[in-house]
């Protein structure tokens, strides 16, 4: 979140941030002077920082990074990275969650993903609504990035797109229902869980995916097998 620097500058430095902000820099400079509490993307050479996400944001992004991390860990099949972290294709930007399959490892540098994810997780706000649906789509449209989802906890609506040659198609949208992934085989969501007002339990999502179940004894938790037939 943006809150613990900003709050704690005082007006000068905040204007010298906003100086620095309006100067067009290359990609390096942006990642040196990047700051993760100011969750800033790199557009046209120049800063946008982000506006503080809601506790409802924040509870929804940590439900999925905890859900998805654990379901591909168990199948080796990529890596989770949850902002803030920087994917660069045309522009730098900075999802709110982001999957990148094994074969396409290579892509992780250190501080950022050099080309598409396989999968790109944006929880709109009514601040990013139009930049989300507009500018991002058609980014990551272009870039390569296999799915889009987008995830409206306001309006309770989804629309999750998929690549098809070079094109996005909507393959789910609404309220309601469930979705299964292409880049992530064997995962589906079930829509109503992300508008619950607590949402589940990661624990019992795992298992009503069958990722894990309890012993014999109820107590301790194991993985479940997976196979690619």
């Amino acid at each position: 979140m943006a809150s613990n620097r900003w709050e704690s500058m005082t007006m000068d430095e905040r204007l010298l941030l906003a100086a620095d902000a309006a100067k067009k820099i290359s990609y390096e400079q942006f990642l040196a002077w990047a700051d993760e509490d100011l969750r800033p993307e790199w557009v046209d050479g120049e800063i946008i920082t982000m506006s503080p996400a809601s506790n409802r944001h924040q509870d929804l992004a940590r439900f999925l990074t905890a859900l998805l991390s654990v379901f591909v860990e168990t199948r080796s099949t990529g890596v989770i990275r949850p902002a803030p972290f920087q994917m660069r294709l045309e522009q730098g930007r900075e999802p709110d969650l982001l999957f990148v399959a094994t074969p396409h490892l290579d892509r992780l540098k250190a501080a950022y993903l050099d080309g598409p994810a396989d999968l790109v997780i944006e929880i709109i706000t009514p601040e990013r609504a139009s930049r989300d649906r507009g500018d991002k789509f058609y980014e990551y449209e272009a870039g390569g990035v296999n799915e889009y989802w987008l995830i409206d906890p306001l309006r309770e609506r989804v629309e999750f797109y998929q690549l098809n040659d070079g094109r996005y198609q909507l393959a789910f949208s609404g309220a309601e229902g469930r979705y299964a992934s292409l880049v992530l085989p064997g995962f589906w969501l079930s829509i109503q869980w992300l508008w619950q007002e607590t949402l589940p339990p990661v624990l019992d999502v795992l298992r009503e995916l069958k990722v894990i179940w309890p012993n014999r004894s109820g107590s301790a938790i194991h993985k479940a097998p997976y196979s690619h037939a």
